[in-house]
């Protein structure tokens, strides 16, 4: 699933605060690191990445392009049921891997998020990127657009940001997500992998993008 858009204001953001709410801002880590990730279908390839959310004994691992409308979507109806039920708890800890397959704004985006990740502020930003996603390659991830979104995340210093996108880390970041998702043979979004944490994920094949659609592989991991 890929491809498309929507548009979003700022204003819709301030109303909603997807994962300050939903995740409460504790639940934000940032260099903790779930170790190795071996995707069942990648072979021996490892993965790791500096932008989980939670702590859990079973890992959830999503491929997203930040243009793709699916994502937008699964991060606003589906996103929060899964926090609610899995990351909470304590059960699951959900890890993002960036992808820029869509076209010049995905990588523009994806880049911000990154670098705001560098302040411990991934999520936030890459929540309110969905939340402002416009049309596909329109030109909607401008510099004024991301330095709205940075004004607008507490703790997150909008230059910082800016400047950071171009960084060493950011830019070896992006391809080392790049490079894992095309080892992992994926090549739509969302696409979602499922294990232990620290052992080997299993690719899931998921018919929608509702958390049902999830629970099955979350819960079986899980022993439940």
């Amino acid at each position: 699933m890929s491809a498309g858009g929507a548009g979003g204001t700022l204003d819709d953001v301030n109303r909603r605060r997807l994962l300050l709410a939903s995740i409460g801002g504790a639940a934000i880590i940032a260099g903790a690191l779930i170790g190795a990730l071996a995707l069942s279908s990648g072979g021996s390839s490892k993965h790791t990445s500096t932008t989980p959310v939670g702590v859990g004994r079973v890992a959830l691992l999503e491929f997203a392009d930040p243009q793709c409308p699916y994502c937008a979507d699964w991060a606003k109806t589906s996103l929060p049921t899964i926090v609610r039920r899995y990351v909470r708890p304590g059960k699951v800890q959900i890890v993002f891997n960036g992808m820029a397959f869509v076209g010049p704004d995905s990588d523009a985006a994806l880049r911000a998020a990154l670098a705001a990740g560098r302040q411990n502020r991934f999520w936030n930003v890459i929540e309110l990127l969905y939340e402002n996603q416009g049309g596909e390659n329109s030109g909607w991830v401008t510099d004024s657009l991301l330095r709205s979104i940075g004004e607008s995340v507490p703790g997150l210093d909008p230059q910082r940001m800016l400047a950071d996108r171009t960084s060493k880390a950011v830019e070896e970041e992006l391809v080392s997500s790049q490079a894992f998702a095309q080892q992992s043979e994926v090549s739509s979004t969302p696409t979602f992998a499922v294990g232990r944490t620290g052992s080997q994920l299993q690719l899931v094949q998921i018919q929608s993008i509702e958390p049902s659609a999830l629970t099955p592989s979350l819960d079986a991991a899980l022993g439940q």
